[in-house]
C-alpha cells in the first residue's frame, strides 16, 4: 500500500503561483510514477503532469507546458508541482497518484491517491 498526501492548495489571482507538494508513505519502492491530476466542477479528471519516480523523466499536459514544473525528493518521498502563471482555467481539485505499473497520463492506471487539494484562481 501507498498512501498519498497533498498539501499547499489556495486561493490566489490569476498570474500568481503556489506550490503543491504529495508526500508518499508506505510501499514507495513499489512505485513507477508519481502524476497530478486535476478536476474541475463539471469536468472530467485530466492529467496534469507525472514524473518517473526513480528516473526523474517528467511529463506534462500541453495546457500547462512552459508554466508548471513537477519534481520529486526521493530522500523525503515528496513530489512537488510549482505552478507559475496561474489563470482562473487552472482553478480545480488537484490529486496527486502513484502507480506502480508503467504508465503516465491514464488515470485509471493509477492505483493510489490522495484526497485532493484545491486550487481556485481568481480573476
Amino acid at each position: 500500500q501507498v498512501q498519498l498526501v497533498e498539501s499547499g492548495g489556495g486561493l490566489v489571482q490569476a498570474g500568481d503561483s503556489l506550490r503543491l507538494s504529495c508526500a508518499a508513505s508506505g510501499r514507495t519502492f513499489s512505485i513507477y510514477t508519481v502524476g497530478w491530476f486535476r478536476q474541475a466542477p463539471g469536468k472530467e479528471r485530466e492529467f496534469v503532469a507525472a514524473i518517473k519516480w526513480s528516473r526523474g523523466n517528467a511529463y506534462y499536459a500541453d495546457s500547462v507546458k512552459g508554466r508548471l514544473t513537477i519534481s520529486r525528493d526521493n530522500a523525503k518521498n515528496t513530489v512537488n508541482l510549482q505552478m507559475n502563471s496561474l489563470k482562473p482555467e487552472d482553478t480545480a481539485v488537484y490529486y496527486c497518484a502513484a502507480a506502480t505499473t508503467v504508465t503516465i497520463r491514464v488515470a485509471a492506471e493509477y492505483g493510489y491517491w490522495g484526497q485532493g487539494t484545491r486550487v481556485t484562481v481568481s480573476s
